[in-house]
């Protein structure tokens, strides 16, 4: 079943053959995933639910493949982390909120140790690296120079290898979807030596349609068309997908019939608004029910200004508003172990939710984050206001689905007071 992000979920009808055309394209792409390039034989820890069909086709691919699979039970930070360590896993598939939050821990407990300047420069200099050396990868550019190595090792013994210690201290490929995981953090893994291959797709398509070519990386985009498979762009932006893996229809389920989505040229219609450049690399940059159109008629994405909101320490979910109204605004709701941090750090354990939101010290920090995502993106279409809620979105209240992606429609009910007093004049 569809995660149900913008309606109700609707069930996919995928085939043998479907599982068949990703897992075996998926294996021989991704050779350094599935085969061991190392004594240590391949391994990986599965975290994401099965019935997602990115946990399924990464279990099934592994059972293919004869690589090892372990299954843990709970995404809580601590849990996880220790999951990880106990099973040391040669890869993992994740969604961007687990690479962020293993990067904003250790830049927690390097700030609660004083050593946060030196945590910021090692993440400047892995950026640094990273760019360096895909582009080495692409031909443009001549890749790391002598003092770029120098600093790389030095920070690796300091920094990077805590990071990869934090993912199992074996990890040495993340497959990465879901949600763009965003140019600074896949920059900064490169560089700390964990190589994140991103992919795209859809429970339509068996999970991945398209994903970084193993040889020839590009930051930004979700790769190129998995083997045997075709991505073209119609005329209003939409992403149109053909291949082997492609669902064979939806499932009614009152009839016990299989109704088809494709064109008659078997094209399916993702959704989603997208681009290729020269080369054939797609990004994608929102969904088109997602679409925001304000009052003043500007087409707002609003999916960029939240994937670059969550990937600070403070910001757990976020919801970008402003459809039909004069600007853009956002609901924040905080992250729980970033939080707890801000707190040690600010004295100020002591002091309810509620209030705390209020907070001006911590609504300056959260400022300085809506003002960075909004670099992202023209003056109309910038994030005007915000309100902190002092509650989570979380999949029990259902503002979240199983794959921690936002259930807009329940959030704009939920929250429709807040969002009032968003445009209440002042």
């Amino acid at each position: 079943y569809t995660s149900g992000t913008t309606g109700r979920p609707k069930g996919c009808v995928l085939t043998h053959a479907n599982f068949f055309a990703e897992v075996d394209n998926g294996i021989e792409l991704l050779h350094p995933v599935f085969r061991a390039t190392s004594t240590e034989p391949a391994s990986t820890l599965l975290f994401l639910p099965l019935a997602h069909v990115f946990g399924r086709m990464i279990a099934v691919g592994c059972l293919r493949a004869r690589v090892r699979l372990g299954h843990a039970p709970s995404i809580q930070t601590d849990d996880l982390l220790a999951d990880l360590a106990g099973f040391r896993p040669t890869f993992l598939l994740a969604i961007p909120y687990v690479l962020e939050k293993v990067h904003n821990t250790g830049r927690a407990t390097a700030e609660r140790m004083g050593r946060a300047a030196s945590f910021d420069r090692a993440t400047r200099v892995a950026q640094r690296y990273g760019r360096a050396v895909l582009a080495a990868e692409r031909g443009t550019g001549p890749g790391p120079g002598p003092g770029l190595k120098v600093a790389r090792t030095l920070y690796d013994a300091l920094v990077y290898r805590r990071i990869r210690a934090a993912l199992g201290g074996g990890v040495r490929y993340v497959i990465c979807g879901g949600s763009p995981l965003g140019h600074r953090l896949a920059a900064f893994y490169a560089g700390a030596g964990v190589d994140v291959f991103e992919g795209y797709g859809l429970t339509e398509t068996t999970a991945a349609a398209t994903v970084t070519p193993p040889l020839a990386p590009r930051l930004d985009t979700v790769g190129w068309p998995m083997p045997g498979s075709a991505v073209r762009i119609a005329d209003d932006g939409e992403v149109l997908l053909r291949g082997g893996q492609v669902f064979a229809g939806y499932w009614d389920g009152e009839r016990g019939t299989c109704t088809p989505a494709t064109t008659a040229d078997g094209w399916f219609p993702t959704g989603d608004i997208g681009a290729l450049d020269a080369d054939g690399y797609l990004t994608i940059t929102g969904r088109k029910k997602e679409l925001i159109v304000t009052s003043g008629g500007k087409n707002v994405a609003p999916a960029p200004l939240e994937d670059r909101l969550r990937a600070h320490p403070l910001v757990g979910q976020c919801m970008v508003v402003g459809d039909d109204r004069p600007y853009v605004t956002a609901l924040i709701t905080l992250d729980p172990d970033g939080l707890a941090h801000w707190r040690r750090m600010h004295g100020k354990r002591e002091v309810p939710l509620p209030e705390l939101v209020r907070d001006e010290t911590l609504r300056a920090e959260l400022a300085r984050a809506v003002d960075d995502a909004n670099t992202l993106v023209s003056r109309p279409e910038s994030i005007r206001r915000f309100r902190v809620l002092p509650v989570e979105f979380t999949e029990a209240t259902g503002h979240l689905t199983p794959s921690l992606k936002l259930r807009r429609a329940a959030v704009a009910k939920d929250f429709a007071a807040e969002i009032e007093e968003l445009y209440a004049r002042e």
